[in-house]
C-alpha cells in the first residue's frame, strides 16, 4: 500500500470514529495558502503595529477586505497615530474610511478610542483582552487579534472563517463566533491559537468559501466531514 493510500484510509478511520486530526489539517492549509497572499489584518507592516491592527480590525467590521485595505491605508496615510486621528474632526475622519460599514459609527468610535488611549493609556494600546474589551466598538474577535497579532501573547481569534470551518470540520459544534472561542480554548493544542487565524482566513476567502465551497480542490477533501455543506464544487 502506498503511503498516499495509507494516508487517506487513516483519514476515513478518523472520520468514522469522530475525530478530526487538527494537527494534520493546518498542516496542509498551512502548505496551500503558500499560493495567496495574506489578509491586509497579516501583513507585517499592520499586525507589528498595535494601533494599525486595532482600527483596521474596528474598520473591518462587517465590510468586506477589499474595502476595508483601501479605507485602512487611507487613513493611515494621513493620520496613524492617536493624536493624529485626535486632530480630525470626525466628519474628516468618516471621510477618510467612507465607504466601511456603519461608518459615521465607526468615526465616532475610533475617535473615543483615541481619546482613550491618549488619557488612559499614554497614546499606547493595551495588551490585555479584557482592558480592550472596555473600548468602544471592540469585542472579542478585535480584542483577540491585537493580543495575538500584535503582541504574540496567547488567545484565538474567531472570525467567521474560523468559526464555519471549525464547524465545518466538525472539530466543535458551536452556534456563535463566541462559542467557538471557548470550545477552541478548551480543545485545540496552544501551539496553533495564534496562528489558526491567519490560516482560516485566507483557506476561507479562497477555498473553503461561505457558499459553495470548492471542495473539489480542497486537499482536506478526504478527512473533511463537510458538516452542513449544501452546495459544493
Amino acid at each position: 500500500m502506498t503511503k498516499e493510500a495509507e494516508e487517506c484510509k487513516r483519514r476515513v478511520k478518523v472520520i468514522e470514529l469522530g475525530m478530526f486530526d487538527i494537527a494534520a489539517a493546518l498542516r496542509l492549509v498551512r502548505r496551500e495558502i503558500r499560493r495567496w497572499s495574506v489578509p491586509y489584518l497579516s501583513q507585517a507592516h499592520v499586525r507589528h503595529d498595535p494601533f494599525r491592527t486595532l482600527i483596521a480590525c474596528i474598520l473591518s467590521l462587517r465590510t468586506k477586505d477589499a474595502v476595508t485595505d483601501a479605507a485602512s491605508e487611507r487613513l493611515f496615510a494621513v493620520a496613524a497615530t492617536p493624536r493624529a486621528i485626535l486632530a480630525l474632526d470626525v466628519p474628516r475622519l468618516a471621510q477618510l474610511i467612507f465607504p466601511v460599514g456603519f461608518y459615521n459609527q465607526k468615526a465616532r468610535q475610533i475617535t473615543e478610542i483615541c481619546r482613550r488611549l491618549r488619557d488612559e493609556f499614554n497614546d499606547c494600546v493595551p495588551n490585555s483582552i479584557e482592558v480592550l474589551l472596555t473600548l468602544p466598538g471592540v469585542g472579542r474577535k478585535t480584542a483577540n487579534l491585537v493580543v495575538t497579532e500584535a503582541f504574540g501573547l496567547p488567545g484565538i481569534c474567531v472570525d467567521t472563517h474560523v468559526h464555519r470551518i471549525t464547524n465545518r470540520w466538525g472539530y466543535v459544534r458551536t452556534r456563535t463566533p463566541e462559542q467557538t472561542e471557548m470550545a477552541l480554548r478548551a480543545k485545540l493544542p496552544a501551539r496553533y491559537w495564534i496562528e489558526i487565524n491567519r490560516l482560516l482566513v485566507t483557506y476561507g476567502q479562497h477555498r473553503c468559501l461561505p457558499v459553495s465551497p470548492i471542495c473539489s480542490e480542497c486537499p482536506l477533501f478526504e478527512m473533511c466531514p463537510r458538516r452542513g455543506v449544501v452546495h459544493q464544487r
